[in-house]
């Protein structure tokens, strides 16, 4: 089994942290660049920023935050919101992002995906899949989970993968900020149908959440924010426990 990864995620709001419950009811997390801070010396794998309404809003990720953020770190840094193409993907990646997120401009335009890899290489792109379970399978949806695609959670990450993606972050809807544990049935479905990592994410709030979504899910990585943000779970105690069940982590 390869070393997992445990990410953080920064959902930023008009410069500051926000968390809240299936994308809704969002209360502040602190600065970005504090939290990154904080992460990075606690020994955080990867950190992901994603601007929760640029999209909505019609624009890019803002860059003064990005380059605040990459000031604080010294691991890889992905950015999501209002990537709308290559010329998005430039500036972000120029303000000191590592790889780009993509959502609703992928699912309006698939070609987005091969255009961006294609100048950074797969390795920078990843697509980000927002996905809720409805009958047998699960629907994507975009725009902050505010409207439906009418795509397959499983085809549309096949297709990524197709056109170019390095990555899917896999987000649960019913899932996300209920600490309920990640849907692993969905991350399972995922992982199972692509050949490039897997992060899961949505529902984290316990340790064994982790081991779970690992070992039953099949995730290559573990993404969090709030258990981590309001500091009821440190970085080092979870890679310890994990590395007790016997799932390799970076140290």
């Amino acid at each position: 089994m390869l070393a997992k990864r445990i990410i953080a995620c920064l959902d930023v709001r008009d410069g500051n942290v926000v968390k809240g419950v299936r994308f809704e009811s969002l209360r502040d997390a602190g600065s970005p660049t504090e939290l990154a801070r904080r992460y990075n010396r606690e020994g955080i794998d990867e950190l992901v920023i994603l601007d929760v309404t640029a999209s909505l809003e019609s624009r890019r990720a803002l860059e003064a935050t990005i380059r605040a953020t990459a000031r604080e770190t010294f691991i890889p840094l992905a950015v999501g919101g209002g990537i709308r193409g290559l010329a998005d993907a430039t500036a972000v990646i120029d303000a000191g992002a590592d790889k780009v997120s993509v959502n609703t401009a992928a699912l309006a335009c698939p070609a987005i995906i091969g255009e961006i890899a294609a100048r950074f290489g797969s390795q920078a792109v990843v697509v980000a899949i927002d996905a809720s379970r409805e009958g047998d399978g699960f629907a994507v949806y975009s725009r902050s989970a505010s409207v439906a695609a009418n795509r397959d959670a499983v085809d549309w990450a096949k297709e990524a993968e197709s056109r170019g993606a390095g990555e899917i972050l896999l987000t649960s809807i019913d899932r996300d900020g209920t600490r309920r544990g990640f849907d692993c049935e969905l991350t399972r479905r995922v992982s199972d149908a692509v050949s490039i990592p897997v992060i899961a994410s949505g529902g984290a709030g316990t340790f064994d959440h982790f081991a779970e979504v690992f070992f039953d899910g099949r995730a290559d990585a573990a993404l969090a924010a709030s258990i981590f943000h309001f500091r009821e779970s440190e970085v080092g105690d979870l890679k310890r426990y994990l590395a007790r069940r016997g799932i390799p982590v970076r140290t």
